[in-house]
């Protein structure tokens, strides 16, 4: 069995409100928030190779940051889309080129960086079992459609059967590949994330439970939020 992530880091970080680096290159006690996710997959016994997609411009430090941080198993770095569905299709083609049809691959954000090991291998179980798998996390607090228009609730949905989908998304290459290929052809570009493609493309979902953690660093307060996870741990471990 083959195993592939594709990690995608092509975006510039916009709402973290910095200029001085991408947010993915932001460092916490020393470390990229990219080298933290990365380590996950670079520890895990299964996952045998990694594709990065990479912000243009961005690819030769992260190739230093490769090497300085012992991380291996990134085979390929490509450049970054104009969108995140540009991004993870630029690295798909890679590992598409280069791995068997079969091989399961984990699809994550780069600025993910709070996964573990268990989680990854739940995905690749998952996958083998019924396909693909979508990491989830319960939706906690109310939820409600409205007219944006008017600002009028619509509809009160009941959150139990709510869940908020994060990554990874996993499924077997030849199957996202091919979605994305399909999409293409329709000239849709306006696909938010690898689930809401392969459900356009009409397979059915399976979900896996994430921990409460795995945030998406997106701005200023998920940093902090991500510093906080990162001193408890190491709290921990002392």
């Amino acid at each position: 069995m083959n195993v592939s992530a594709m990690v995608f880091a092509g975006g510039s970080g916009k709402r973290m409100k910095i200029n001085s680096v991408p947010k993915q290159f932001m460092e916490l006690n020393g470390k990229p928030i990219i080298i933290y996710t990365l380590e996950h997959f670079e520890r895990n016994e299964q996952i045998n190779n990694i594709a990065v997609s990479c912000i243009k411009g961005w690819e030769d430090h992260l190739k230093k940051l490769l090497e300085k941080f012992h991380i291996t198993k990134v085979k390929w770095i490509v450049e970054g889309g104009n969108t995140g569905q540009e991004s993870i299709f630029n690295g798909l083609k890679v590992l598409y080129e280069n791995n068997p049809e079969d091989t399961i691959v984990l699809v994550h954000d780069g600025v993910r960086p709070l996964i573990n090991d268990e989680l990854i291998n739940d995905n690749i179980k998952k996958v083998i079992e019924c396909g693909n798998a979508i990491t989830v996390a319960p939706a906690i607090e109310t939820i409600m459609t409205i007219n944006h228009d008017s600002k009028k609730v619509l509809e009160m949905i009941d959150r139990h059967s709510c869940m908020l989908a994060r990554a990874p998304q996993s499924f077997y290459l030849k199957d996202l590949y091919n979605a994305h290929l399909q999409m293409q052809a329709q000239n849709r570009n306006d696909l938010i994330d690898s689930a809401t493609m392969m459900k356009e493309c009409g397979h059915e979902l399976y979900v896996v439970d994430g921990p409460a953690e795995n945030i998406k660093i997106t701005t200023p307060t998920d940093f902090y939020m991500f510093k906080a996870f990162v001193e408890a741990d190491l709290l921990e471990e002392k």
